[in-house]
């Protein structure tokens, strides 16, 4: 039995409570949308009838339309799919249309997409269901449900973001009720996105959108944000949590189907009607609504409401924070290892792990969640019935989140062993203070003995033990190493294969050094944070090199490169899909009024030289939770050679598209006054 049953079945509990007469859940919600290949195992379709089966025969399951997904095999072939249901009839198998199958996605290794639109045929049921429905067989396909008072459709997920979505389709014949049922994972300023192509539909053709995601960390890179929403002809009536500590969360509203008659009384709109081919209808002796005599005149429709979008720093700080919490509890350890540098990168991974801990204390103190509590008991090794309540964030920290500055006297410097110490202190954080000069110069040593050659540098992670012997399978007292190397820098390969890419997870790894920069100013402010101005104002080096009186190692000058054109470059390559040649093009209308034609060849060539030999280091970057479109994890995300033979076709194309542009090609362009004036000031 999958472990989502109980939330199912609490969901299901939670809608009829409010009045509900319909109930829709998340995609693929029975089996969870991330296992992956295990979709490809036999025992997946088994073990997902027979929660449904255990589902559907429950009391509280009865007088509710329920809208339930989990994979289903049909003549062999394996869907997507929906199962429309009512009083432990099965109405209709409803398969997914459109698979998403790009970026993170790989829906097409496990699921076929539908026939075809509007097609339907005869499902003959497995004998489970037919033992408790009775019946032999089902619809299967692209139909709608029709009751006593209204008609419903359904989308999933990928089928909202095609350029023609079915819910138009359905619109067109009739249908007043679109649910959604989705599998939508978190990035920076995406929700918006969603709730737009939500609001254009209903906005364009009137109708009642029911949307439903799922929420939390569902064992990988991804975190799937929730944000369940109804919306009715363009505005949004009712919205639930992007970020939350919840196992369940319920969204409810009262809505009028008259409001939707009365939206589509436009001429033009009947004129398309008249043509849009009919679907199938699955007659349902029931009714959405209550008759006209038993309402409570009262009671109104859920009026519109603005939807509170996060700030970009607001989505780092939670969305990491929630999915560090999941993997926590999840995989039942006994907290986190963090080596802090006292550089802004492991500086913003130990405020994502302080502000999972503030969540943590609001869950429980604050919002009495027993769940979270229960957790927390588990993680800190105290008994179930334990009384036990934690004062603050920072006792939270102590119990779970172990750090560590692993210096050398020669490279480390006094100012960034203060502020991993400051900081540590300041979010509760059981931390050590070591050198490891010892073991550097022993591994050292040895290595040169052999190879007559001597090593530059050697990081020691290390990890504070805890009893790993627990029979009553509680914490097994091992901590999660957390990495924290920016999206930028895995991009560049500014990292050592083997030390910042053998960590156990990463929360920082798909979110830019520029993003992070901001999350660390906005949490020194909004959590009166002071020591993280210290950060902030640091530069960022990696202290891989002895510091003297005339030199200092900077990262951005190791990398020839600063971190805000390493955005630049990464948003050009991945999420606008150009190559070198195309990017310098891209880059003489966005640089040109800054640089020659040849500084920025110089540039472009110099990034793609450096992406291309370094590339084979994203084969053991840590997982990290996923966050920017221009992620290089080449282990999911960004599918692309990890071995790049040396090439000068596009640099001799260039090279010669330079030589007719003559003196131009090396011309940097004047600044105008004003421009002239502000680099003064800046200078």
């Amino acid at each position: 039995m999958f472990p989502r049953f109980d939330r199912i079945l609490q969901s299901i509990k939670e809608a009829k409570a409010a009045g509900s007469s319909l109930r829709i859940g998340p995609e693929l919600e029975i089996t969870g949308y991330g296992l992956l290949d295990h979709f490809l195992e036999a025992d997946t379709n088994l073990h997902a009838w027979e929660s449904l089966i255990q589902i559907l025969k429950k009391e509280v399951c009865q007088d509710i339309l329920l809208d339930i997904g989990m994979p289903v095999s049909h003549r062999n072939v394996r869907y997507n799919c929906r199962i429309i249901s009512y009083n432990k009839q099965i109405l209709l198998i409803r398969p997914k249309l459109s698979l998403a199958n790009d970026g993170n996605y790989r829906e097409m290794r496990y699921f076929s997409p539908w026939k075809r639109e509007r097609y339907v045929e005869d499902y003959y049921l497995p004998r489970i269901a037919q033992k408790l429905t009775g019946q032999k067989k089902c619809r299967i396909g692209d139909a709608l449900i029709l009751t006593i008072d209204t008609c419903m459709g359904t989308e999933t997920c990928e089928e909202l973001f095609t350029p023609r979505s079915p819910g138009l389709g359905m619109g067109l014949d009739g249908c007043e009720i679109v649910s959604n049922s989705s599998g939508s994972h978190h990035e920076l300023r995406k929700l918006n996105t969603r709730i737009q192509l939500i609001a254009q539909e209903t906005l364009k053709s009137g109708g009642i959108y029911l949307y439903a995601n799922q929420q939390g960390c569902d064992g990988d890179r991804l975190y799937y944000d929730g944000s369940a929403m109804i919306i009715c002809n363009g505005q949004v009536v009712a919205y639930g949590s992007q970020f939350s500590l919840q196992d369940v969360e319920t969204v409810t509203a009262t809505v009028d189907l008259e409001a939707v008659r009365s939206y589509r009384t436009l001429k033009s709109r009947a004129m398309q009607a008249i043509k849009q081919p009919a679907y199938e209808r699955i007659e349902i002796e029931m009714s959405l609504s209550k008759d006209a005599e038993d309402v409570d005149p009262r009671i109104s429709p859920n009026c519109p409401l603005e939807v509170r979008y996060h700030t970009i720093e607001e989505e780092i700080a939670l969305g990491p924070a929630c999915w560090l919490w999941d993997y926590l509890r999840r995989s039942k350890k006994a907290g986190f290892f963090l080596p802090l540098s006292g550089g802004i990168d492991s500086c913003a991974t130990a405020v994502i792990v302080h502000l999972m801990c503030r969540l943590v204390y609001t869950d429980i103190v604050e919002k009495k969640n027993p769940h979270v509590l229960k957790d927390l008991l588990m993680i800190h090794e105290k008994p179930a019935n334990s009384t036990w309540l934690p004062e603050s964030p920072q006792e939270i920290a102590a119990g779970l989140f172990h750090s560590a500055y692993l210096g050398m006297e020669e490279n480390s410097s006094s100012d960034t062993r203060k502020r991993a110490k400051d900081l540590a202190k300041e979010i509760g954080s059981y931390h050590l203070d070591l050198n490891i000069d010892t073991v550097y110069y022993a591994v050292t040593k040895l290595f040169t003995t052999v190879t007559a050659y001597v090593p530059k540098y050697k990081l020691l992670p290390t990890v504070r033990g805890r009893n790993t012997e627990n029979p009553e399978n509680k914490s097994p007292g091992g901590l999660l190493v957390l990495g924290s190397a920016n999206v930028d820098e895995a991009l560049r390969g500014y990292f050592t294969k083997y030390d910042c890419s053998s960590a156990g997870i990463n929360p920082i790894g798909g979110i830019s050094k520029t993003d992070l920069k901001s999350f660390i100013l906005w949490a020194s402010t909004n959590f009166e944070m002071p020591t993280l101005q210290s950060f902030i104002d640091a530069p960022p080096t990696a202290e891989l090199e002895p510091i003297t009186h005339e030199y200092t190692q900077s990262d951005e000058q190791d990398m020839g490169m600063t971190y805000d054109e390493l955005s630049i470059y990464g948003r050009l390559r991945k999420n606008a899909k150009l190559g070198p040649y195309s990017m310098w093009t891209a880059l003489l209308h966005q640089w040109g009024n800054e640089m020659s034609p040849k500084q920025i060849y110089e540039k472009v060539k110099w990034f793609t030289w450096c992406y291309q030999i370094n590339r084979h280091k994203m084969t053991t970057l840590t997982p990290s939770y996923h966050a920017e479109q221009y992620s290089p994890d080449n282990n999911r995300f960004d599918l692309r050679p990890f071995l790049y033979p040396p090439s000068t076709w596009v640099w001799n194309k260039i090279e010669r598209i330079l030589k007719t542009m003559e003196d131009e090609s090396n011309k940097v362009p004047e600044p105008a006054a004003g421009e002239a004036n502000e680099r003064k000031k800046d200078a």
